[in-house]
């Protein structure tokens, strides 16, 4: 069984060597990766979390945001379609109750199957787990029709995870998930995204209308979506965010160093490493992240190992990672000048990518509140 070091080891070398070569034009098209994506799936990587009795590497959140930290040096729009697509994946490994779980999970680990959620609502905007769409119809066949916002890989995934209040649920948080395949009747991308970072994951709005669903579609018990959500999509979610975060501002940090080594004052005949400002400004990037870096190890470590505050760590993963990033790639740009507002930085990019996370559901005054919450003892919903 390959050991954690060699998953890792892969995503480095993909990064390097695809998704270097595709993220100025990505970006600069706002079209999907597909070169990437592929060369993912062909290393085995969209199975890193799959249990190895259903074929995958059976990889924890410690490996997985190691591998996603790699990638999203390189190009964030791929490294965020992979985290969606590892949700999903958790999601579907602990639905023991869904008919096609194996079969869906075994290609998974072939690569074979790319998944990704779908839980936001317009009406509920960034508090992905309260659905204002319910499910209607009976025990064999249930019918939803919702407007949902912000599906990564929207119209390239090979499914969906989709929420929705259950029927007759009374409260936005008893809901149900369900799996819903690639193509399904009723269901249709109704926008093109064109954000101002991030912009090859495809995260566009889809409509569906009265999509059937079955009871042997469902990946969460009856009205059982909400704890789900909560306990499986959100800890996973929160470190693979922090982790795109990491992975960004190491990119910014290099790039600064590049830049400070490699551009001229040619008037004085030295490189614009030689002005201590900027020496400053480079050692405080790479020391914030450092920093989250190591945290980010440190909250993994207590998913692998569940104790009573690790749940707290989780929340602050993301809201810790998503405003470091934010100070690092700003320090990047004032670092860089003129060099790099005009776009001929790859830290213009950084700087644009990073400006999702603190609005990416839960959104940073969500989750400060959370935490707050969380520390006082209170319930967080």
């Amino acid at each position: 069984m390959s050991q954690p070091a060699d998953w890792v080891s892969r995503a480095e070398a993909i990064g390097r060597d695809m998704l270097a070569k595709h993220a100025v034009e990505v970006d600069r098209d706002a079209r999907w990766p597909e070169e990437s994506i592929t060369a993912i799936s062909q290393a085995g990587l969209f199975g890193l979390t799959v249990p190895v009795a259903n074929g995958g590497a059976g990889q924890g959140p410690a490996t997985f945001a190691r591998v996603v930290s790699r990638l999203s040096e390189h190009c964030a729009s791929t490294a965020m379609i992979y985290l969606m697509h590892v949700c999903a994946t958790q999601t579907i490994a602990g639905a023991k109750g869904f008919g096609l779980r194996d079969l869906v999970l075994k290609d998974i680990a072939a690569g074979r199957h790319l998944s990704t959620l779908a839980f936001s609502e317009k009406g509920s905007r960034s508090h992905f787990w309260a659905p204002i769409s319910q499910e209607t119809g009976n025990d064999h066949a249930r019918r939803i029709t919702a407007d949902k916002s912000w599906v990564t890989s929207a119209g390239h995934a090979d499914s969906y995870i989709v929420s929705t209040r259950t029927a007759n649920g009374a409260e936005p948080t008893a809901s149900t998930l369900y799996f819903v395949p690639k193509g399904a009747s009723g269901m249709t991308v109704t926008g093109r995204w064109t954000g101002l970072g991030l912009r090859g994951n495809a995260s566009a709005p889809m409509r569906l209308e009265n999509v059937t669903v079955r009871s042997a579609d469902k990946v969460s018990g009856d009205g059982e979506g909400f704890g789900v959500m909560v306990n499986t999509v959100l800890p996973w979610f929160q470190i693979g965010s922090a982790a795109v975060s990491v992975g960004i501002a190491r990119a910014a940090t290099d790039g600064v160093r590049q830049h400070l080594s490699g551009a001229k004052l040619e008037h004085l005949g030295q490189s614009l490493a030689s002005l201590p400002n900027l020496r400053a400004e480079l050692a405080r990037m790479q020391i914030t992240t450092d920093a989250q870096g190591a945290f980010l190890e440190y909250v993994a470590g207590k998913m692998e190992d569940p104790k009573p505050d690790t749940m707290l760590a989780v929340l602050e993963s993301k809201a810790a990672a998503t405003e470091a990033l934010l100070d690092v790639t700003d320090r990047a740009m004032r670092a860089c000048g003129g060099t790099a507002f005009s776009g001929r930085l790859s830290v213009e990019r950084n700087f644009r990518d990073a400006r999702a996370g603190s609005v990416m559901a839960p959104t940073t005054e969500v989750l400060h509140d959370f935490v707050g919450k969380a520390l006082l003892g209170m319930p967080l919903f």
